[in-house]
């Protein structure tokens, strides 16, 4: 949540930002901002998200990217 309100809601002054923000209807997350978004996935918490992984219901709020990110971090350690 950090990373996107630093990155893409300026600091977000206003606390607007809550694990439920719907990023995509307020374009919070545009295609530039996905793959920033990505990028910062791949560098600092080491994850990949696979192609058919990125989609709208996987990137609509912070929480759905939490429950993306955990399932890809839990498959990872398990060898999936």
């Amino acid at each position: 949540m950090k990373f996107i309100s630093e990155s893409f809601l300026e600091g977000d002054p206003k606390g607007e930002l809550t694990e439920t923000t719907p990023l995509l209807e307020w374009d919070v997350l545009n295609s530039m901002n996905s793959a920033l978004l990505l990028n910062y996935l791949r560098e600092e918490l080491h994850v990949d998200v696979p192609l058919a992984s990125i989609n709208a219901a996987n990137f609509r709020t912070v929480a759905a990217i939490s429950l993306l990110v955990s399932g890809l971090t839990a498959d990872s350690a398990e060898g999936v």
